[in-house]
């Protein structure tokens, strides 16, 4: 569980817009209101993911792109083990589908 955030949510946004517009770069910015540039950087990215609501605590944000790919691939691989496991237990026990292998 990740801990809260002892910046508030309008500081959190203040900062980002000004690094988004270009008003000030990610290093000044942070040494501004010291704050470490991946924090800053994790806001930013929160806050182009989610909006607002990226930037508050608590909020548990999806996941990626990739996240997804990977979750999608386990599904199929788990489903195909399954499969896999119920062929191989009917070969064992000589039923039906033991004769379309021989």
């Amino acid at each position: 569980m990740a801990r809260p955030s002892k910046h508030p949510v309008d500081v959190k946004l203040k900062i980002v817009l000004s690094v988004l517009s270009g008003e000030v770069s990610t290093a000044e910015a942070a040494r501004r209101h010291g704050i470490s540039e991946t924090s800053i950087g994790n806001w930013k990215q929160q806050f182009l993911d989610a909006g607002r609501g990226g930037l508050e605590a608590g909020v548990k944000r999806g996941p990626t792109g990739r996240e997804a790919a990977l979750e999608a691939q386990v599904d199929e691989l788990t489903s195909a083990l399954g499969e896999a496991h119920v062929e191989l237990r009917a070969v064992r026990r000589g039923g039906p589908a033991a004769m379309s292998f021989r």
